[in-house]
């Protein structure tokens, strides 16, 4: 970074946050908490490991360890198998972090949309945090496997949305994203047997009335 802009970045930003004070009736608020934040960062940019403004976050490979514990937690890993399906993301994962938890993201999605069609779920126009909930509500989840997808499922959009991702990510999204979305194929089958089931069920009632 040129020598100036540190200070060039922290000028601008605390005189923005004055401007933002000598208004009328202002308080110390959000914004000017922001602003002097943002003023800040250069100097103490040292202290953290990674810092970039909203929409660049950085995911660190600890933060994917701890979902991969909760996801354990959650039942919601198995081994793959021969005939377990592989994701599309695998071809490009190891040449591009960003990609391979993207990938990993539109996969988990794509399967949940399955599970819930399974279950007969009417999911048309939901967006994933709708869908999950009313997963949720119908039981075909737990409540504690739709806390673990909806917090994964943030961390994965921040990848989407161009967060700088941990080098280690792309092998994390091969070998722990493909446990994880086997379970989900798991459930999925499951789920369209228990349906089947209860058909079979309802017609063998049906005829001996």
């Amino acid at each position: 970074m040129s020598s100036w802009i540190p200070p060039a970045i922290s000028v601008v930003a605390l005189a923005l946050a004055i401007g933002h004070l000598l208004f009328p009736l202002v308080v110390v608020d959000a914004t000017t908490l922001f602003l002097v934040t943002v003023a800040l960062i250069p100097w103490l940019r040292h202290i953290f490991r990674s810092f970039e403004l909203p929409g660049g976050f950085k995911i660190e490979f600890l933060e994917l360890e701890k979902a991969e514990i909760k996801a354990a937690e959650a039942g919601l890993l198995a081994q793959p198998t021969s005939i377990s399906e592989q994701p599309s993301y695998l071809t490009i994962a190891e040449q591009d972090p960003n990609l391979a938890l993207a990938g990993l993201r539109i996969e988990i999605e794509r399967r949940l949309r399955k599970l819930a069609e399974s279950s007969g779920m009417r999911i048309d126009g939901m967006g994933l945090g709708q869908l999950l909930r009313r997963m949720r509500e119908t039981e075909v989840l737990t409540g504690t496997e739709v806390n673990l997808l909806s917090d994964l499922a943030g961390t994965l959009n921040r990848a989407v949305h161009g967060a700088s991702v941990d080098g280690q990510a792309s092998q994390w999204a091969i070998q722990v994203g493909s446990r994880l979305l086997t379970a989900l194929d798991l459930k999925i089958t499951n789920e369209k047997e228990a349906v089947n089931t209860n058909n079979l069920s309802k017609s063998d009632a049906a005829v001996h009335q």
